[in-house]
């Protein structure tokens, strides 16, 4: 089993890594965004948050991932006219969308690609903003 993942920080975050300015773009009208990076650090852990970090090795990921929305803007959430801790307290815009993407993987001694078509067509992709202000 392989984990290729950004570790874990002294916050206790985990799965999540820094990606350089310009990694995310999307375009003015919304419909359409594309993520891309290129020899992320990250550790292949071998095991599900391994604590304390242990056989863990440095390696590296690529990825490009595109949305183009499909459907309508939907308008969700009640922002402020709501409680904060209440499920309805963000304000989204959100279209469904098409997303395709392309992974790879490396480390010492294994590698791995994904289909360089994959697609969201048997699953769900969406599109959108979303202003929350805090995990609810």
């Amino acid at each position: 089993m392989h984990d290729f993942n950004g570790g874990i920080r002294p916050s206790g975050l985990f799965w999540t890594v820094d990606l350089p300015d310009g990694a995310f773009r999307f375009t003015r009208n919304g419909r359409h965004a594309v993520l891309q990076a290129k020899d992320v650090p990250v550790v292949d852990s071998f095991t599900f948050l391994p604590i304390p970090p242990v056989n863990v090795i440095p390696a590296t990921v690529s990825f490009k991932v595109r949305w183009e929305a499909t459907g309508p803007l939907l308008e969700l959430g009640s922002g402020t006219a709501v409680p904060p801790t209440d499920r309805a307290a963000f304000l989204g815009r959100f279209r469904e969308a098409r997303a395709t993407g392309s992974f790879s993987g490396r480390e010492l001694g294994f590698s791995f690609e994904s289909d360089p078509g994959a697609s969201s067509d048997r699953g769900f992709a969406e599109l959108g903003r979303e202003r929350n202000g805090a995990f609810l």
